[in-house]
């Protein structure tokens, strides 16, 4: 059963929202964040961000340069 508002994200057993692993590769993000090479991983994003969610690595990666 889905469980609404999760964002594609799932529920551990102690009720924890799972994050997306740090070496998932940028070019496997359901939507790509275009400041940042296919290959690059989400680690090295939230390392070059700060920050820890994809939506909030995404809005700090808008206001970066390339």
């Amino acid at each position: 059963m889905k469980e609404p508002g999760l964002d594609g994200r799932h529920r551990a057993k102690n009720g924890e929202i799972q994050r997306k692993r740090s070496d998932t590769l940028n070019k496997n993000l359901s939507k790509p964040i275009p400041q940042f090479s296919p290959n690059t991983t989400l680690g090295k994003m939230r390392a070059r961000t700060g920050k820890i969610s994809e939506a909030d690595v995404r809005r700090a990666a808008a206001k970066l340069k390339k």
